[in-house]
């Protein structure tokens, strides 16, 4: 069993910038389909942005353009670069993982709310002021 461990949250002004990373404690090259997932307050939780095994990305739209989800496999580590922040982009972030299916990802793409997610940090907190 994978485990997630975030940093990076914190307190940034309209228009900054934040990384998060999450390390996992094991090899993620080909074995887990990764993603960051956000919780706003008062708001459903959202898929935020997903990576697959050979690099592909999804974004959800309120994001498209701004941020950046990558990885560092020989690191075990997942990032997501966030410029040009803005107060909604304020929430608890987590970073999760499923399996892959032999190194695939199916069907997966930044929508809903994570369910389908196994494994879960325990979330880094991020606060953008007006």
């Amino acid at each position: 069993q994978v485990r997630l461990v975030e940093s990076g949250g914190g307190s940034a002004q309209t228009g900054g910038t934040l990384t998060l990373s999450c390390v996992a404690s094991e090899d993620i090259r080909r074995k887990y389909c990764m993603a960051w997932i956000r919780q706003a307050p008062g708001k459903k939780r959202e898929v935020v942005a997903t990576i697959d095994c050979d690099g592909a990305t999804s974004y959800t739209e309120p994001v498209q353009g701004r941020f950046l989800i990558s990885k560092d496999d020989a690191v075990n580590t997942l990032y997501l670069r966030m410029p040009r922040l803005k107060p909604e982009d304020t929430g608890m972030y987590y970073c999760a993982a499923r399996p892959s299916d032999v190194g695939r990802c199916f069907d997966h793409y930044a929508r809903g709310d994570g369910s389908e997610y196994d494994y879960w940090g325990q979330g880094t907190q991020v606060t953008v002021s007006s």
